[in-house]
């Protein structure tokens, strides 16, 4: 069936508004959910944004200017047949995980990241930001041409793949600055490339599979890819929940020591290494805030494990950190009306 001119022209008009949604507001969800899960310590919301925001656009625009100029390198050099295979396959992993990872590298110098955990929260912030710029440019791209179950397989296959599959590469390269951020320099420079590794091979498992499909037409290739991400993202769920539990064993350990030294209730030990028990009231005396009191003990807890991993000056800051969250829990707990 043939549809006027006009009527084509609405539909690309409708589908190209709806696509400003559909990139923006599951991604935002996405974004959402990984915050909250990092339940023990969550981090500033505004840095997370920071990082989205530097994967929605800086990371996306030097991912562009990169993979274009190696494009026309590898166009001029092998041939165009050639280059559209590279592309996607090579140049795309090599490209844009390092573009997307560049913040991560700002953020590990601030006292906010601190672990495994958070590198995985903004590794999949800066991955989820650059996956939701890179749908929209898509849905954009396949709504214009007013083909409205193309865009609609668009939408769906990128939202539950493509845009995942950034925020699981790049929660990756996060999670391996995250680990070697107080293991010193060695573990720098094994760790973080093996990240990398990681990332880039997520990435280029997905391109070229959705790439060797578009040569063969037969499918299979596609549905292998929608077998074999899920397998990945399940494994990377799995050890970002391992990661939680080591925050959960870091809290119990750390302040159990405080509590035998009297700075606060034994009682407290367990209630604050419990996600569901500390999100209660009525657990502290009366005139204590609980929100202060939560996240300064659970500090305490996060700076106490790091002070004993660096040397040097390091160590100096650390301790003096220590110091100054105890005075800090002394005098939260001050406040409790007798």
């Amino acid at each position: 069936m043939s549809y006027s001119r006009p009527l084509m022209d609405a539909v690309a008009i409708v589908l190209v508004g709806l696509s400003v949604l559909c990139a923006t507001i599951p991604i935002l969800v996405f974004l959402g959910l990984v915050w909250w899960f990092d339940r023990y310590d969550r981090e500033p919301f505004w840095l997370v944004a920071l990082t989205f925001g530097w994967g929605a656009a800086g990371a996306v625009t030097l991912a562009l200017i990169g993979s274009t100029i190696l494009e026309y390198a590898i166009g001029a050099v092998f041939g165009a047949e050639t280059s559209a295979i590279a592309v996607p396959v090579l140049v795309a992993p090599l490209v844009e995980e390092p573009t997307k990872a560049l913040i991560l590298f700002l953020v590990a110098r601030s006292r906010h990241f601190d672990n495994m955990t958070d590198g995985f929260v903004y590794g999949a912030a800066a991955g989820l930001g650059f996956g939701m710029t890179e749908n929209f440019l898509y849905f954009t791209s396949v709504g214009s041409t007013s083909d409205v179950g193309a865009w609609i397989g668009t939408v769906v296959v990128r939202t539950l793949y493509s845009a995942l599959m950034h925020g699981c590469a790049t929660s990756v390269v996060g999670a391996a600055l995250g680990f070697a951020q107080f293991r010193g320099w060695v573990a720098k420079l094994f760790v973080v490339p093996f990240g990398f590794a990681i990332a880039m091979t997520i990435h280029a498992l997905w391109n070229g599979f959705i790439t060797a499909d578009a040569a063969a037409q037969n499918g299979l290739f596609t549905l292998i890819d929608f077998v074999a991400f899920p397998l990945e993202f399940l494994s990377i769920f799995f050890v970002f929940q391992v990661c939680l539990w080591d925050e959960q064993r870091t809290i119990v350990r750390e302040l159990a020591e405080e509590a035998r030294a009297g700075l606060l209730p034994t009682a407290h030990v367990a209630i604050l290494s419990s996600f569901l028990k500390r999100s209660r009231r009525n657990w502290l005396e009366p005139g204590i805030p609980r929100v202060s009191y939560v996240r300064t003990a659970t500090t305490l807890a996060f700076r106490k494990n790091q002070e004993r991993r660096v040397t040097g000056s390091r160590r100096t800051f650390y301790t003096r950190e220590v110091e100054r969250l105890r005075r800090e829990l002394a005098l939260v707990r001050s406040r409790a009306v007798a």
